[in-house]
């Protein structure tokens, strides 16, 4: 009675252990896809580059996101860009990064120029000291600093971490995993661009890569430009 007992017992372990095996996602199943924040759209369809322009040897779509990377055979002649083929004026963006060494950022309103090479706003992405700030590539440096201790106390090592970017008329606004970093609104009328292009950095210097992912924009009207600006940071 006690080795029937037991073998009942046994069965029960097994069958158990298998239905929850069932339940299970298959090993190298993608991920859930993030959910659709209320009034967005996605900016990438998680699949291929269609609606983004770059150079087809550093940019490519892997486990549904888009990943740029060079090498120590590739020799960037200047900062390279992947960017959309749109063009925008007042948005919010939303998007995932993942960073595995130097420097990136996504360029904000920005002007395309031969050779994949994009100049404007950005908001950087960077291994040591930059991430956060605002950026103005081929122009003005940084208009935007950031003390890096504070960032890197919101920032999460390794894995994905979430920007949130907003461009409302001369005014932009940057946060990290919820945490706002810039507050800026722009003076200069005549250097400050209302509309242009969203792109992605493959920084000149060592072997490098960087994931973006889960990228969703909700445009806003023209006149949302016309609201009173907070106190800059």
């Amino acid at each position: 009675m006690k080795r029937l007992w037991t073998a009942a017992c046994v069965c029960l372990v097994l069958c158990g252990a298998l239905e929850a095996g069932e339940k299970e996602a298959p090993k190298g199943e993608p991920a859930a896809k993030a959910k659709l924040p209320k009034g967005f759209k996605p900016l990438f369809d998680g699949k291929t580059l269609k609606g983004f322009k770059g150079r087809p040897t550093l940019w490519k779509v892997a486990d549904g996101a888009i990943v740029g990377e060079t090498t120590a055979a590739t020799k960037l002649k200047h900062n390279d860009f992947l960017h959309t083929e749109k063009q925008y004026a007042n948005f919010e963006l939303r998007l995932k990064f993942r960073l595995r060494n130097h420097n990136s950022g996504v360029q904000l309103r920005s002007v395309v120029h031969d050779d994949f090479r994009v100049t404007g706003y950005q908001a950087d992405i960077a291994e040591k000291r930059y991430t956060g700030i605002l950026y103005e590539e081929g122009g003005r440096g940084i208009l935007v600093n950031v003390d890096p201790k504070k960032v890197a106390k919101h920032l999460k090592k390794d894995t994905w971490n979430e920007y949130r970017i907003l461009c409302d008329g001369p005014r932009l606004q940057f946060w990290i995993n919820g945490h706002q970093t810039v507050n800026y609104t722009e003076k200069d009328a005549k250097k400050g661009a209302t509309k242009g292009v969203i792109a992605f950095q493959l920084h000149v210097g060592p072997p490098m890569q960087v994931m973006y992912k889960d990228l969703f924009i909700k445009e806003l009207p023209a006149t949302a430009a016309d609201k009173p600006a907070e106190k800059d940071q």
